[in-house]
């Protein structure tokens, strides 16, 4: 027997992990950053071969890894985890900037950024696992960071298809089943944008990110700001 809420048990932090080849930058959301060695200080990295960023990494033997703080938006994480880099300049506008070897690193919304060059790579099915050495560690923001836990119970967030805990059965369920934490959140929220009744009145939700929008009615062009998905991806749930 699998029990797969057994796996949602296990805690991750959240990562950009950023890499460069040629001229192309690329950017992913991960949770599977961390620390493998202390002598020397190696790291590792496990990336779904589909990715973009995988690609460059492959290429350049380099990555870099900024760890997200509890401030992160889901804008900024919606950004990195559920567009593409082929589609979208990821780091454009985004605080941050590049190692030594030029790889790009975000520091919006993070308490520390590495740089990492690549001595191993271990093809595991449908991911790549990338161990590297530290050659660049930044502390930034006295933040907390932020925990997978944190991402889903208190921010809503959904896990990405191509990530490495992705589980099907996870993401998924029917957009109205809350749990208490988010039925909280979107009561209280309700409440504001109805003036205190919120009674009959309706609100969508992605179904790839969980984004919400407190709207009676989503306009025919509206795109996910979050993820950038259009409204077919969204289905209306009551107050």
């Amino acid at each position: 027997m699998i029990d797969n809420a057994a796996f949602r048990m296990l805690s991750y932090g959240l990562f950009i992990i950023g890499g460069r080849s040629d001229d192309a930058c690329a950017g992913c959301i991960a949770n599977t950053f961390q620390q493998v060695t202390s002598e020397p200080l190696q790291v590792s990295v496990t990336l779904n071969k589909q990715n973009c960023t995988t690609t460059t990494i492959q290429q350049s033997g380099r990555f870099t890894a900024s760890v997200l703080s509890e401030k992160a938006s889901m804008e900024l994480i919606g950004r990195f985890g559920f567009q593409s880099s082929n589609e979208v300049d990821k780091f454009q506008g985004i605080a941050g900037g590049k190692d030594e070897a030029g790889i790009p690193y975000v520091t919006e919304c993070c308490v520390a950024w590495f740089s990492v060059r690549v001595v191993q790579t271990l093809d595991v099915g449908t991911h790549i696992i990338f161990v590297g050495e530290v050659e660049q560690a930044i502390a930034l923001e006295n933040e907390s960071p932020l925990t997978y836990a944190y991402y889903h119970q208190i921010k809503g967030g959904k896990t990405p298809s191509r990530a490495s805990s992705f589980l099907p059965t996870e993401d998924q369920s029917k957009a109205q089943d809350f749990d208490a934490t988010q039925q909280d959140a979107a009561d209280a929220a309700a409440s504001e944008f109805s003036g205190g009744g919120g009674k009959g009145r309706y609100a969508w939700q992605c179904q790839v990110c969980g984004h919400i929008e407190y709207v009676d009615e989503l306009p025919e062009d509206f795109v996910c700001p979050v993820c950038g998905v259009g409204r077919e991806m969204f289905v209306r749930i009551a107050l």
